[in-house]
């Protein structure tokens, strides 16, 4: 194994502790104020209040979470140009030591997590144990390893609902796990690119894919998301909940959204990292940027005619 470099190896240990943490990754969470927004509880300070502690309990759960994969995955990490200057994999941090965060991190997050409601305790402590699962066995397993990253998004989505006691849609599950399977094979795409020959040394479940097999659940998964968004905008039902029949003027923002991110990584090759993608291309930010607006007017200031 190299050494790692000297402005990595003068790090701190606590600062070493933060970056395995993967706070750019903790975008991911924002799933949990789905329910805010779409439980129309964006107006009620106590509601925002809670959804910002359910916030900050996942960025916890998740952050014990990768200090788990990096531990479980340190030796294929070593072998890999970017993964390899992650601080368990550069020897920077200890496995025990990371372990032990890891724990301890989870312990305090779940005990808060439980204050703010039974429901959402559960709810929490599934995810963790969920991905921790993944970490050290389902991400082994075809196909189960992108659908349990997909859970892992619908399980956020779920905790929002939980952590302010508002029911969430079948649609906006659906929708949820449909987009998540869609970055998570895309995900895959681009590792199995990336490291061409190597893709199974440095992860062995790549070996079980091909770019033209991942080619043709990702068309499966962004038809199946663009319909179901599709269907939940113009729904009489949802119309009728909102006050408004008018959702369905947010439809081009999926569509161009998608449209770009397959743009991206087909021609890019980019996708490896879904959060850092959305963060680093001003296009695809505003697309999601403008759609949350967009859908905040029409809710919260319904269009009559």
């Amino acid at each position: 194994m190299s050494s790692p470099p000297k402005q990595a190896s003068d790090r701190s240990t606590v600062i070493n502790l933060l970056i395995a943490l993967r706070p750019n990754q903790w975008t991911k969470n924002l799933l949990v104020f789905a329910a805010l927004l779409f439980g129309q509880r964006l107006l009620d300070l106590q509601s925002v209040i809670l959804a910002i502690k359910a916030f900050i309990i996942f960025c916890a759960l998740s952050g014990a979470v990768y200090l788990i994969n990096d531990v479980t995955d340190r030796g294929g990490d070593r072998s890999h140009p970017h993964k390899s200057r992650r601080p368990i994999a550069a020897g920077l941090i200890s496995p025990t030591l990371a372990v032990g965060v890891a724990i301890g991190l989870n312990a305090v997050a779940l005990g808060f997590a439980f204050q703010i409601s039974p429901y959402f305790g559960i709810v929490g402590t599934a995810y963790a144990g969920l991905l921790i699962l993944y970490s050290v066995l389902l991400k082994h397993i075809v196909v189960i390893d992108v659908m349990t990253i997909a859970t892992g998004f619908v399980l956020r989505a779920i905790a929002g609902g939980a952590a302010i006691d508002v029911p969430i849609s079948a649609w906006l599950l659906i929708c949820t796990s449909s987009l998540a399977l869609f970055l998570a094979l895309s995900k895959r795409r681009q590792e199995l690119i990336g490291l061409a020959d190597n893709a199974d040394e440095h992860r062995p479940i790549l070996g079980e894919y091909s770019p033209y097999l991942l080619d043709q659940m990702i068309a499966v998964v962004t038809a199946s998301t663009l319909i179901t968004y599709s269907f939940y905008s113009i729904s009489p039902e949802v119309a009728t909940r909102f006050g408004t029949p008018w959702l369905g003027l947010t439809i081009p923002f999926p569509l161009y959204g998608i449209f770009r991110y397959l743009y991206l990584v087909h021609q890019k090759a980019a996708g490896g990292s879904p959060t850092e993608l959305l963060l680093s291309d001003r296009p695809l930010l505003a697309c999601v940027t403008l759609w949350a607006i967009t859908m905040i007017l029409i809710v919260y200031r319904p269009i009559t005619i």
